[in-house]
């Protein structure tokens, strides 16, 4: 079908050659034919302007000889040699133009063919012209030959006699001439019309027969080739898209892969106990190895048997609900570790389960609760009711951030994955569109896990505050929150303050920050937010300005049971815990500072 398809197109094209070849041609034969026309036209034209100048001068030189006659005559004396010669130079001048405009001149291209009229005026002008001419001839020899003056005298009488006879008769060849070139115009004119006419006619049928069915047949092929090209374009380009699409999303799936591999405490288990996958870190912590992958969960983390036996019944009772809660665990080398574990329930296909294992590693918070309980028994009675007032709303909301975070990776990555898993079974690379679809939502489910991932980690200690200190950690924390929640939200250190302080006093400075930046973006709605570092010799000062809609101090002190009076009261007792002050100032409808001012002890650094 193809192949037909192509011959036609190529007999088309040779007919459509032929036909505007014809009609270029036609009109190329038109157009020399009218110039052929033209120039003819134009020849005559040229020589009938001269025979009309050469008629008048006629008339010029019959006037002159008669003058020269009259001056010989009359006026000089004696005539000299030179003015007989000159009289005889227009005399032979003028025999000479006569007879060509009489009989015709192939240099001066007069025709020798006349219409019927110029050849009857030649006949009745030519005895005038011959009398004239003998005249003049023997008023010459008489003067050569001093003969009397009587005889040129009648000689003269008979060339004026003549004169005005010859000059009305030239009059009326002239007007001849003019005439007939006048007709001849009007024809050239005629016949221009006619060939321009004629010239507009082909061009009609050419444009109705030719031009126009040729025309319809182009665009019809022009048509095919593009709708063709257009195909060919789209196919490639769908092939090329689909190509990218794969790559990027098995780029995705390995960053997505690296980051829950180096960032999560992550194991997936069966209902059994047994392992299906562990993650990298958390196999670094357990000392879990490929050599242990008969073990169950409970063997690999912990070597209590008794430990083993309540994991064990524990994973058994909370398969389908999901568990979450801290456990105490002892590693080979016989090290104490606390692990903050969530259970996590993930249907793969029906009646096929596996648990998610997420884990975050306590063992320094534990350690930090010991040491305030020790310090509390320390301390007078007073110290140890503050501190525990203070420690246990720190508990708690660190209990709180842990839920929370567990809650997120629970309702949030957990089931993201498994929407992952169960979209990533389901593609059939077979159908393509349905593929690309599956492959278009996995990205985007890619980017949410993504976005989980990096929001959980986010909240837990960052590593910038135990390498770096207080201005790396803010200016990272500013940053992120400013990713994560798409605010405006700077951090300039005004002073380019560089000491590290007392580690318990950055992780307050830290929490701090964090909670006032949290509570601009929660309950002020606020869309920038600046917080600026600056710095005495004795005092650290921090000051957080937003532009949300503020609020009235006075009425959320006296609402200590409200969760934002709550969030300025753990504040207060905050800030107190590292001898600092916090000042609190806002303005409802134009936004809210808060400043922490820290006493910096000269044995930092």
């Amino acid at each position: 079908m193809k192949k037909s398809n192509q011959e036609e197109d190529k007999i088309t094209f040779k007919n459509l050659r032929r036909l505007y070849f014809f009609a270029l041609l036609t009109i190329a034969v038109t157009i020399i034919i009218s110039q052929i026309l033209v120039q003819y036209n134009l020849n005559q034209q040229l020589s009938d302007s001269k025979i009309i100048n050469f008629s008048g001068k006629q008339r010029m030189l019959s006037q002159k000889i008669v003058k020269e006659v009259l001056i010989l005559q009359y006026v000089s004396n004696n005539a000299s040699a030179k003015q007989i010669s000159h009289l005889n130079d227009v005399l032979s001048l003028w025999k000479k133009n006569q007879n060509a405009l009489e009989n015709g001149s192939d240099s001066l291209a007069f025709p020798k063919e006349k219409s019927e009229t110029l050849s009857k005026l030649y006949l009745e002008i030519n005895p005038i012209f011959n009398k004239i001419a003998n005249t003049t001839d023997s008023f010459l020899l008489n003067l050569k030959q001093n003969k009397q003056a009587a005889e040129n005298q009648k000689l003269v009488n008979v060339i004026l006699e003549n004169e005005g006879i010859f000059l009305s008769k030239m009059n009326q060849i002239v007007t001849q001439y003019d005439l007939e070139a006048h007709e001849k115009v009007t024809e050239q004119r005629r016949i221009e019309y006619w060939i321009f006419g004629f010239t507009l006619l082909v061009l009609l049928l050419e444009f109705l027969f030719i031009f126009r069915p040729t025309n319809k047949k182009i665009e019809r092929l022009i048509a095919k080739l593009l709708s063709s090209e257009k195909k060919a374009l789209k196919l490639a380009y769908d092939t090329e898209i689909l190509s990218e699409i794969k790559e990027n999303s098995v780029k995705e799936l390995k960053s997505l892969n690296y980051a829950m591999e180096n960032t999560l405490l992550y194991c997936r288990i069966a209902p059994d106990g047994s392992i299906i996958h562990i993650g990298e870190k958390f196999a670094k912590l357990l000392n879990y190895t490929k050599f242990l992958s008969n073990k169950k969960f409970s063997e690999v983390l912990t070597t209590d048997e008794k430990e083993q036996t309540n994991f064990d019944r524990l994973i058994f009772e909370k398969q389908r609900s999901g568990w979450q809660g801290e456990i105490k665990i002892v590693t080979k080398e016989n090290v104490e570790i606390w692990l903050d574990l969530s259970m996590v329930p993930v249907m793969i296909k029906k009646d096929e389960l596996e648990l998610l294992i997420v884990c975050f590693n306590i063992t320094e918070r534990k350690k930090a609760q010991r040491e305030v309980e020790r310090l509390n028994l320390e301390n007078s009675t007073e110290k140890i009711n503050q501190q525990k007032i203070i420690s246990s709303k720190i508990v708690e909301n660190q209990e709180n951030e842990q839920n929370r975070i567990a809650k997120e990776i629970h309702d949030g990555i957990g089931q993201m994955l498994t929407g992952l898993k169960f979209s990533l079974e389901s593609i059939n690379l077979d159908d393509r569109e349905k593929s690309e679809q599956k492959i278009e939502y996995l990205k985007k489910l890619s980017l949410d896990i993504i976005k989980g991932v990096r929001t959980a980690t986010f909240n837990l200690m960052p590593p910038e505050l135990s390498d770096h200190g207080i201005v790396s950690s803010l200016a990272k924390l500013t940053q992120e929150l400013s990713k994560l929640t798409g605010k405006e939200i700077l951090f300039y250190n005004k002073t380019d303050f560089n000491q590290r302080l007392d580690s318990l006093i950055e992780i307050n400075i830290y929490r701090l920050t964090q909670e006032a930046i949290n509570n601009a973006i929660k309950y002020a709605e606020s869309s920038h937010i600046i917080v600026q570092l600056s710095h005495s010799e004795t005092l650290l000062s921090i000051i957080i300005d937003d532009n949300g809609k503020g609020f009235d101090i006075n009425a959320v002190d006296k609402k200590r049971n409200s969760e934002s009076g709550m969030g300025l009261l753990f504040m207060k007792e905050r800030i107190q815990y590292i001898n600092g002050r916090v000042f609190i100032k806002s303005i409802p409808g134009e936004g809210t500072r808060i400043t922490f001012n820290i006493p910096i002890l000269k044995g930092e650094n």
